[in-house]
C-alpha cells in the first residue's frame, strides 16, 4: 500500500504546489483522496494513468478539494475513454455540485452523455462505506464548508490512513490516530488563527498525544513551507509514502 502526493498545496497553491490530491493504491484498488484542480497534471507528471482511479473521496466542497472532478470527466470522455463505473464519495450535494461545476465549465458538453456510470455516495459523521478494497469511515471536522467538512479513516489489509481533510485542531485526531500507520494532516498556517485550519503550533503542542506511527503534514501554507527545520515531515508534490 502506498500514497503518492499529487498536490500538497493550500487554496493559494503556496510554493507552486498543486491543490489537494493524493493517489492511494493497494492490491485491492486505487482511490483519489481529494481531487483538486491540478489532478490531471499531477497524475500524468507522476506516471499514473487517470483511468487507474477506481474511486474519488473528497472531504468537502471547496474548489481546491473537488474542483478537479470535471477534468476527470473530460479525460474520460475524450482522452482515456472510460467505460467502467466511477465511485465518488463525499458530503451531501457532492453529486449535484460536481454536475453543476462540469456544466459551468463545459456547457456545450451537457448534451454529450458520459460513457460510464457515476455512483455518488453521500457521507456524514460516522458513515461507513467500501470502495476499491478500502473500508472508509468519515467523521465531522470543524471547517467553514457547506454543508460540512469530513475527515476519513481508510483501512485495508495492507495498512491504515487517517486523513484530516481541512480542519482546525480537534480532539478527534487524538482519538482516531492510535495505532494508525499514517496520519496525513493539514497544516495550513504557522500560528493558530480563525477556527478553520490546523496550525503548526497546534500540532507541536499535541504531537505527543497522537498515537500514529507516522505523521505527514500537507495543505501547506507559505509560512509553514519557510520553516528551516520543521518538527514534522512535510508533504511535497510527487512524494511517495510506503505504508506498511
Amino acid at each position: 500500500m502506498k500514497l503518492t502526493v499529487i498536490g500538497s498545496g493550500d487554496a493559494f497553491c503556496s510554493g507552486g504546489a498543486l491543490h489537494s490530491c493524493n493517489f492511494v493504491e493497494h492490491a485491492g484498488g486505487r482511490i483519489l483522496l481529494e481531487c483538486g484542480t491540478g489532478v490531471l497534471a499531477g497524475l500524468k507528471r507522476n506516471g499514473i494513468s487517470p483511468e487507474a482511479v477506481d474511486a474519488v473521496v473528497v472531504s468537502h466542497l471547496h474548489g481546491d478539494h473537488f474542483g478537479g472532478i470535471p477534468f476527470l470527466f473530460l479525460e474520460y470522455l475524450y482522452g482515456q475513454r472510460r467505460q467502467r463505473p466511477l465511485t465518488i464519495i463525499g458530503p451531501p450535494t457532492t453529486g449535484p455540485r460536481s454536475s453543476a461545476l462540469y456544466a459551468a465549465l463545459y456547457s456545450e458538453l451537457q448534451g454529450v452523455e458520459l460513457p460510464f456510470r457515476i455512483d455518488y455516495v453521500e457521507m456524514s459523521g460516522g458513515s461507513r462505506t467500501q470502495a476499491a478494497g478500502f473500508d472508509i469511515e468519515s467523521f465531522l471536522v470543524p471547517h467553514n464548508a457547506e454543508p460540512f467538512s469530513l475527515g476519513y479513516s481508510l483501512t485495508s489489509p495492507e495498512g491504515t490512513i487517517l486523513f484530516s481533510g481541512d480542519s482546525s485542531w480537534t480532539e478527534e485526531f487524538v482519538a482516531r490516530s492510535e495505532g494508525i500507520d499514517l496520519f496525513l494532516c493539514e497544516c495550513c498556517t504557522l500560528e493558530p488563527g480563525p477556527p478553520m485550519h490546523t496550525s503548526y503550533h497546534d500540532l507541536l503542542g499535541n504531537r505527543a498525544r497522537l498515537g500514529c506511527k507516522r505523521l505527514v503534514v500537507t495543505h501547506l501554507g507559505e509560512d509553514v513551507r519557510r520553516i528551516q527545520e520543521s518538527a514534522f515531515e512535510r508533504a511535497y508534490d510527487g512524494m511517495v509514502i510506503d505504508i506498511a
